[in-house]
């Protein structure tokens, strides 16, 4: 019985799903009744842009749940029916998403999808955002995609751009000058290589206990290896990943005497966080604030 009734419910899951689609398929492209057009984005990164480029005038929408990582996440039913809804679907990277790859085909026809990552310089690291030269053409792509699909707002959107651009730009120089002259250059991160990225902007040594994705082998070998790490090089401060659990780091920690310190990925953010709609630039000023105070840098 219960495998008949499992039948059912997914019949009628599929079918909704083809009504939904075949509904919204004969709708007219463009901005809704509201004058709004749909924005549904991957994950946090271009939803904070987004957010800011495109303001009242979007509706806009996130797949990735809060504190959910974006490496591994498992679409649902209902992100396809978001996905085929959206006039405008952004993500980063099949690198950083690779679950978008399929969930892209279900976008509706005229609806324009942006793979931001791709207008940005190639890197060994995927996580681009965390270099502010990659961001400019990141959200220039953000801010072309809502400009083709409301050509009536170009000028609000192009507005927006160049105020986020000013952000970017006092962002670099608070970095270049925070990180300028600071009596350690190693950073020890247990998290994902996720910094790669800022470590070589400002000449930074970075040290992860796993790789670019939280998929990486956190193993015993390799967790020893940090702790010897920490040891002999006398670091006082260990940076952690805010959405990470937080028991390797505390090992660390026991084992070495050593303090933490949170950094910021931006790609996932803690369900307090996303309610306040913290931006990017809110989120790496948080890691410049930990950077300074753990490689002991001169104000």
């Amino acid at each position: 019985m219960k495998k008949i009734l499992f039948f059912i419910l997914l019949i009628l899951l599929v079918g909704g799903v083809f009504w939904f689609w075949s509904a919204n398929s004969s709708r007219p492209q463009g901005p809704g009744a509201d004058g709004k057009i749909k924005v549904v984005v991957s994950g946090y990164v271009p939803y904070t842009v987004a957010k800011q480029i495109g303001g009242e005038l979007i509706d806009l929408s996130m797949l990735l749940p809060a504190n959910a990582e974006p490496h591994s996440f498992e679409p649902t039913p209902g992100a396809i029916i978001a996905v085929h809804g959206a006039d405008v679907f952004i993500y980063v990277s099949g690198r950083i998403e690779p679950w978008v790859t399929d969930i892209a085909e279900n976008v509706k026809e005229g609806a324009v999808v942006v793979e931001a990552a791709q207008s940005a310089k190639p890197s060994k690291d995927p996580h681009i955002w965390m270099d502010f030269d990659n961001m400019r053409p990141f959200a220039r792509a953000i801010a072309q995609a809502l400009q083709e699909k409301d050509p009536a707002h170009q000028d609000v959107y192009a507005s927006n751009l160049a105020a986020f651009n000013t952000q970017l730009d006092e962002l670099e120089q608070e970095f270049s000058l925070a990180l300028a002259q600071c009596r350690r250059r190693r950073i020890v991160h247990v998290g994902h290589l996720a910094f790669g990225n800022l470590a070589s902007r400002y000449g930074l040594e970075l040290t992860a206990l796993a790789g670019t994705s939280h998929d990486g082998e956190h193993s015993v070998k390799r967790l020893a290896q940090v702790v010897d790490l920490v040891k002999n090089s006398g670091v006082p401060y260990v940076f952690t990943e805010e959405a990470l659990s937080q028991n390797l780091a505390g090992v660390v920690a026991k084992e070495t005497g050593a303090k933490l310190l949170p950094l910021y990925t931006v790609e996932h953010v803690s369900l307090q966080d996303a309610q306040n709609n913290v931006t990017y630039a809110d989120l790496m000023r948080r890691n410049l604030s930990s950077l300074q105070r753990g490689l002991e840098c001169q104000p």
